[in-house]
């Protein structure tokens, strides 16, 4: 299945990711869970080429909520493709997104997903206005 980005959703990262042996299910194909696994590495993967490491002492990025969408199955062996997208800037948060194809067939999405981000200040737990560098990354 070939899904369209819509032009609204900026692509600001990509990564390639192996299958494990270990990631797959009792079914043979790549448990639910690690697509999710997936998904946070490339975020986190994407705010480390920025140079923004998660600092429990300062400022960051987390996760409201997240889904994915499951389009084909994952099996071993492989690689993943993964491509991350972001949009909707708000005071406090942006949408992240990311499709996950396999590096032999490109252009097949295997599964979509993605999360409302929102930007806190880890010492008080509270949410606080992106910073300007990200709303620019966002926007």
């Amino acid at each position: 299945m070939k899904i369209e980005i819509p032009e609204k959703k900026k692509q600001v990262f990509e990564m390639v990711l192996p299958i494990r042996w270990g990631d797959m299910d009792a079914m043979g194909h790549l448990n639910n869970g690690s697509y999710f696994r997936y998904l946070e590495t490339v975020r986190i993967d994407w705010m480390y080429s920025l140079g923004a490491k998660p600092d429990p002492t300062g400022q960051g990025m987390v996760i409201v909520n997240a889904f994915c969408n499951f389009y084909k199955q994952l099996e071993y062996p492989g690689n993943v493709r993964a491509t991350m997208y972001v949009s909707d800037p708000g005071r406090t948060t942006f949408e992240s997104w990311c499709t996950l194809s396999r590096e032999d067939n490109p252009g097949v999405v295997y599964a979509a997903g993605g999360a409302t981000t929102i930007w806190v200040d880890f010492p008080s737990q509270k949410a606080i206005a992106l910073p300007d560098w990200v709303r620019k990354l966002v926007s």
